[in-house]
């Protein structure tokens, strides 16, 4: 029999709720969970889970809290004389300074390469204890994204988008056709034809709705067979960018 950590990811989605108790001291407590005595106890509700030898609790809800380098999708808000306000799906405000963008933008002439309603490819660079954020396109592949949709999800329900070794979106993007990027802050950008934007949007909703149910891509799998057949739409490779996203 597995022990619990080297169980199948499916098998440990596990709901519990704040004070529910988890495992005893042999485990480590992680994200999302209290250590009283020599037991751990969940501090929120969420799904268990296990993973190198830490108990933790993914939250089912919440606002997204950044971390120097993650990759998000940022929409700008505002526009000043030298900066950017970026809305990064936080409860606080991003900044983007001139000297974080690969442009020379002399100063007062920034609404000529970003403005409000943008969309842009970012990375967090600096989060300090006060909570003042830093973002910065100053790194290869990041760039103002001029086409495609986007959709929001719950932030901690990211990894489920993405699934074990981008298993999940790569089906996603090999059935539809679509160019998908997962930001670590719940926002997903996709491009494509409006058939495969509309059924890419239809699986990240499933996603986000049972991330927590057993089984999860063999249903988005099925899905995307009962809508294109057994077989995937492969894009050309004339279609493809320079690079591939993930």
């Amino acid at each position: 029999m597995l022990k619990e950590e080297e169980a199948p990811a499916a098998e440990q989605r596990i709901l519990v709720i704040p004070g529910e108790e988890l495992g005893d001291n042999s485990y480590k407590p992680g994200t999302g969970t209290y250590l009283k005595g020599d037991r751990i106890f969940a501090s929120l509700l969420g799904v268990k889970n296990v993973r190198s030898g830490y108990i933790n609790v993914l939250p089912l809800s919440g606002r997204y809290m950044p971390r120097p380098g993650d990759s998000v999708i940022g929409i700008i808000k505002d526009v000043g004389p030298s900066s950017w306000i970026v809305n990064v799906n936080s409860p606080y405000p991003a900044l983007m300074h001139v000297n974080d963008v690969p442009w020379k933008v002399e100063f007062g002439k920034t609404s000529q390469y970003l403005r409000a309603g943008d969309t842009i490819l970012a990375k967090i660079g600096q989060v300090d204890e006060t909570m003042r954020i830093q973002v910065t396109l100053k790194e290869p592949g990041l760039r103002r994204l001029d086409r495609g949709h986007i959709t929001r999800i719950t932030p901690s329900k990211v990894p489920r988008v993405i699934g074990k070794s981008g298993s999940m979106v790569s089906l996603i993007k090999e059935y539809t056709g679509c160019k998908v990027f997962v930001g670590q802050n719940g926002i997903i950008w996709m491009d494509g034809d409006s058939e495969g934007i509309a059924y890419a949007s239809k699986c990240i909703d499933m996603i986000d709705r049972d991330a927590q149910m057993m089984g999860l891509t063999d249903r988005v799998r099925q899905f995307l067979i009962d809508k294109y057949g057994s077989e995937p739409r492969r894009r050309e490779p004339e279609e493809l960018d320079e690079e591939e996203w993930e």
